[in-house]
């Protein structure tokens, strides 16, 4: 992910807390992709402002699952080249603010995770929040919108692919999932991704688990995907699978293989119903 630099004119009103030699704010990566297919993680980077102070946690819980989606960057990063598509990761820690969640929701600017208090998140004024949501959030999905709209202006309706990932223990429960497959309405990916799955040997599959794709305050595929009836998936890799570059190659490829037949589908591309 390329810094940002002091060359670059009008840093402080475009991205009020991201400051020279900081991380940007998203990252695009192969953006001349030849499948009608957008890539999205979330969660994908674990950075910080060097001026944040890391929101007073210490630095060892910017490699836990409450800083970021362990493992997703780089399943997305092989799938982008798998199956030769465009895809959008977010460029902070979602302890700053969550880009899946509705702003409105207190876990989109969260005090306490998996039992982990985040002192930097305690008292934060409306401005705090807004300037956050100016400098991580609306940038990476403001690319969001910019790669759909070059897909649409293609294709007319492109696949949108929401990239996660999650813990094997959470609250003191385990979960059994290599994969979770989140969704709603829209069954196209979902249904026939959970099948192929579940036919691969040794592979247990979740659907809408450990998460539901009926979260009322997810964000990025209710805003982007659902309302203009883009086939889509939420798919979540349990992460001490792909905690290493050898387990995220294995388990991307793992998916990349179920999503190409389902991907090669010339009537997959059309408004849902």
């Amino acid at each position: 992910m390329e810094p940002i630099t002091e060359q670059q004119d009008d840093l402080p009103n475009r991205y009020p807390l991201i400051g020279p030699g900081d991380p940007a704010p998203f990252e695009v990566i192969n953006e001349q992709g030849s499948s009608p297919v957008l890539l999205v993680a979330d969660h994908a980077s674990r950075a910080m402002p060097r001026h944040m102070g890391r929101l007073g946690v210490d630095r060892t819980v910017l490699d836990k699952h409450v800083a970021w989606d362990i493992g997703s960057a780089g399943i997305t990063r092989y799938l982008s080249q798998r199956l030769d598509c465009p895809a959008v990761l977010a460029g902070y820690s979602r302890l700053l603010v969550d880009c899946n969640r509705q702003l409105y929701d207190p876990t989109a600017f969260v005090q306490v995770s998996d039992g982990i208090a985040i002192p930097g998140n305690l008292s934060l004024s409306a401005v705090d929040k807004w300037q956050r949501v100016r400098s991580f959030y609306w940038p990476y999905h403001q690319a969001v919108i910019a790669q759909l709209h070059k897909l649409r202006q293609r294709v007319g309706t492109p696949a949108f692919i929401a990239i996660h990932s999650c813990t094997p223990v959470f609250n003191h429960v385990l979960r059994p999932w290599h994969y979770g497959i989140l969704w709603d309405q829209d069954p196209r990916i979902a249904v026939p991704l959970i099948e192929k799955l579940a036919s691969v040997d040794g592979v247990c599959v979740g659907d809408n688990e450990p998460y539901s794709g009926r979260h009322p305050h997810d964000f990025t595929i209710d805003f982007h995907a659902e309302p203009v009836g883009l086939p889509h998936v939420g798919i979540e890799t349990r992460q001490d699978l792909i905690g290493t570059p050898a387990g995220e190659r294995e388990w991307a490829e793992c998916l990349g293989d179920a999503l190409e037949e389902i991907l090669a589908d010339p009537g997959l591309y059309q408004p849902f119903a």
